[in-house]
């Protein structure tokens, strides 16, 4: 299995898998917060660009580690975000609090 989980410098990248769903969600919350009890984490950047399916837990998945890192602006990003999640974010309101770039933007020159 791919590595899911990144650090870079005191940023942690998540690479979210195909389907997120409660079980998934709660098992990368688990992993996160294990990580961040080790190490300074400033920054989440969940990279979506393999992610195909997204239920509301993905939602409170985003919004548990926004306010996990203390509500700060552009503290959690989401990368590679198709239009489907994109929807989603932006229908649950989480586009006011985090950082959402699709992935046809990142493809752009």
């Amino acid at each position: 299995m791919k590595e899911m989980f990144k650090l870079e410098g005191t940023t942690l990248v998540i690479l979210v898998p195909e389907e997120l769903d409660h079980p998934v969600s709660d098992w990368i919350r688990k992993e996160a917060e294990k990580l961040a009890g080790r190490t300074y984490i400033r920054t989440i950047v969940f990279d979506f660009s393999q992610t195909q399916f997204m239920d509301s837990s993905g939602v409170g998945l985003l919004m548990g580690r926004y306010r996990s890192l203390g509500m700060r602006k552009g503290c959690i990003q989401a990368t590679g975000v198709s239009s489907h999640i994109d929807r989603l974010l932006h229908l649950s309101g989480l586009h006011r609090y985090i950082e959402i770039h699709r992935a046809e933007e990142e493809e752009k020159p």
